[in-house]
């Protein structure tokens, strides 16, 4: 995606544009708010670092928790829903777009560069809260490694409501680009192809949660089996390290989706929940994990390849063999506890590896240090017992 320029944004605002809402070419931060019935918003921040810094490789968990303890700030309930009040996070954010070479094992932000990082929000309440919050937008982003200043913030898409994107919806054919790493659950696994029940699956999780507009998942999902086709893809895989522990292997990329004439003259409503659905997906993201920076999906057809950065691979390498081995030693393996159990241990023990604080790590995990410190002590005894 083309960046626009200072200069772009500055017409833009010397237009009135309803979506900008904020730049620092002012003596303050001029803001303009969403319409009061908005339910869905994405917000894109503009970040530059104060000089040229470094960010572990799963520096998302840091966007994560910047987000979060914002919330937290201001709004204790909403605080507590978001940790614990749904199935369904109302919420996701991006990755930092931009250029991030690795220097040793960490990645590198410059000085001279600009960063996009971008957060969605799903839920009236959610969104409502944000409003006020923007009334005094921040002017940085602190994520202990490294303090990004706010540059601009802009509204990426049109904020709009559940009914807006039902009612309007009507294409035939979606294009989709998934520009981080996407996968979706099967089995204790990661499945990494863009299978189109998959896709409307995970989308219409978040609608049936947040939009007040049900529909009954089964004979959906049947509908999109039988008429929605996959005309053409370019897709590759990724493995990269995933939320607080583990690790993913995902698809970035591009697809085609479209429904036969037939099809859309049959079943007019669902013809219709699949384009809100198609257009829903860049809010909500796809597949798992979009509260830490995976699944970003936008419309259109991207002709560019993502790029994942090298240490993101190791890293998530080493988490997959060293939770491998650790399951190796275990009595019960077939559950989900004992999966977690070193699944954690390992992304513990691997982030050590790359040069990772155990104080930092901790943090992040939101571990007591000295389980963090015994954790790293079990790991390395743990694989001396393993042939090499």
């Amino acid at each position: 995606m083309r960046r626009r320029s200072d200069d772009e944004m500055m017409a833009s605002l010397d237009n009135s544009s309803p979506f900008l809402l904020l730049t620092t070419r002012f003596s303050r931060f001029t803001v303009i708010a969403w319409p009061d019935n908005t339910e869905l918003v994405s917000i894109a921040f503009d970040l530059r670092p104060d000089d040229d810094v470094t960010l572990f490789p799963q520096y998302a968990i840091g966007l994560h928790a910047w987000f979060l303890d914002c919330v937290r700030r201001s709004d204790s309930d909403l605080s507590a829903y978001l940790h614990d009040g749904q199935s369904e996070k109302p919420f996701t954010v991006s990755l930092l777009h931009g250029e991030t070479p690795v220097v040793g094992r960490q990645l590198q932000l410059r000085v001279d560069r600009t960063y996009r990082w971008t957060i969605s929000l799903l839920s009236p309440q959610v969104v409502r809260w944000a409003k006020t919050w923007l009334e005094t937008p921040p002017n940085a982003i602190d994520l202990r490694q490294a303090k990004l200043q706010v540059r601009s913030i802009e509204l990426p898409n049109a904020p709009t409501t559940y009914r807006e994107l039902y009612e309007s919806a009507e294409s035939a054919t979606l294009k989709l680009s998934f520009l981080s790493p996407t996968s979706f659950r099967h089995r204790h696994h990661h499945f990494p192809l863009p299978v189109p029940t998959n896709l409307f699956h995970s989308y219409l999780r978040r609608w049936n949660d947040f939009s007040g507009i049900p529909f009954d998942p089964e004979p959906f999902l049947d509908w999109v089996d039988s008429h929605v086709v996959l005309r053409q893809h370019r897709i590759e895989s990724h493995k990269v390290a995933a939320g607080k522990r583990g690790s993913v292997t995902g698809f970035t990329g591009s697809i085609e989706l479209s429904v036969s004439l037939a099809a859309r003259r049959q079943n007019p409503d669902y013809a219709r929940l699949f384009a809100a659905l198609g257009t829903f997906a860049p809010y909500c993201g796809t597949g798992h994990k979009t509260t830490f920076g995976l699944g970003q999906t936008e419309l259109g057809w991207f002709a560019e390849s993502v790029e994942i950065p090298s240490e993101q691979t190791r890293i998530a390498e080493r988490i997959e063999d060293l939770t491998e081995r650790f399951l190796s030693l275990q009595k019960r393996t077939g559950g989900d506890r004992a999966r977690k159990v070193c699944e954690t241990r390992a992304t513990i023990l691997a982030r050590r590896e790359f040069g990772e604080s155990l104080q930092s790590i901790a943090d992040d995990l939101e571990m007591p240090y000295d389980t963090v410190k015994s954790y790293v002590k079990l790991a390395r005894r743990t694989l001396r017992q393993l042939p090499n």
